[in-house]
């Protein structure tokens, strides 16, 4: 099957939606919200990582974001896949190998020793990269990446993701202004329906997410500590 016949952007969304919730990645807590990197409190949670250990669905959804990227960037737009530290680097690698491609990741930041790298494997000037990380919230930590890859001399204008929260305006002018294009499989909106759909929450917890999702920040400023 080539990426030209693959099921269509909604339906790639609900399927992924769908299969996040089947292995219980999608977390909600409306009495008591997770606390996110920022230190902000949240009553949703994705672990995109468990898709790694669930191969079926692991390998539906990669076959899902090839398709996407082919479809929106062109068949032949890259040389190289990255993958970001450290969810990234799987989900690059099964990527990579479905697309006949060189595998590189990159690290947070310099290892400290050695030569102090922050690009592991072979980049190379000019070589047009695409970016896969497991998911983004306002996009500010891809751009930390982008910069590494441009660094080498190699040109990223794109990068894809799992799971992106679709819930703070400002993050695809974030990665646009930096001239990066985001690709991704599904949304918080989408798993919100689907969840509602398959009754997979009771209906108070799918009115909290709902009333987060719409206004994140006051949200998380009422509840502040």
């Amino acid at each position: 099957m080539i990426p030209s016949t693959y099921p269509s952007k909604e339906e790639i969304a609900r399927l992924t939606a769908r299969m996040l919730l089947e292995i219980k990645a999608v977390h909600f807590n409306a009495t008591e919200p997770f606390t996110l990197a920022s230190g902000l409190p949240s009553p949703t949670y994705i672990d995109c990582r468990k898709l790694i250990s669930h191969p079926r669905i692991r390998s539906t959804v990669m076959d899902f974001m090839v398709a996407t990227v082919m479809r929106d960037a062109g068949f032949e737009a890259f040389d190289n896949i990255a993958g970001g530290e450290t969810a990234g680097i799987p989900f690059a690698a099964l990527v990579a190998e479905r697309m006949a491609l060189p595998m590189s990741y990159v690290r947070k930041k310099p290892k400290g020793y050695g030569r102090g790298a922050r690009i592991e494997g072979d980049m190379g000037e000019g070589q047009r990269v695409l970016l896969v990380e497991d998911l983004t919230t306002d996009g500010g930590s891809k751009l930390s990446f982008v910069d590494a890859i441009r660094e080498t001399g190699a040109t990223c204008a794109h990068t894809a993701v799992i799971f992106y929260y679709d819930i703070f305006p400002e993050t695809e002018k974030t990665l646009g202004d930096q001239g990066v294009t985001l690709h991704h499989l599904c949304t918080w909106w989408d798993v919100l329906s689907e969840a509602k759909a398959s009754g997979a929450f009771d209906a108070a917890t799918l009115t909290e997410v709902e009333s987060f999702l719409s206004a994140p920040r006051a949200w998380q400023d009422a509840r502040k500590k």
